[in-house]
């Protein structure tokens, strides 16, 4: 079985930077306020007529894509020095 090759994107060590803190925001802040989100929804009572529940899971399952998304293209990546003018 042949293994599909992932291609490797090319970036900054700014732009490496920048992807790597959102990662860390997305993973510590943004999961932490999703999380509250849904906590208080819940205590408004029946989920299955919830729309702020409904809202904060989709914003969960949002955040937890754009989580993969930039695992993904970070792990994917090479460090190149930034162009000169």
């Amino acid at each position: 079985m042949s293994k599909v090759k992932t291609p490797i994107d090319e970036m900054t060590r700014e732009e490496y930077q920048q992807l790597r803190d959102e990662l860390e925001h997305l993973k510590t802040v943004e999961r932490n306020d999703i999380s509250e989100k849904i906590r208080v929804a819940r205590g408004f009572g029946d989920l299955s007529e919830n729309s702020e529940y409904d809202d904060a899971k989709d914003e969960q399952a949002s955040n937890e894509n754009r989580i993969q998304v930039l695992k993904q293209q970070l792990a994917n990546c090479i460090v190149v020095a930034a162009p000169t003018k």
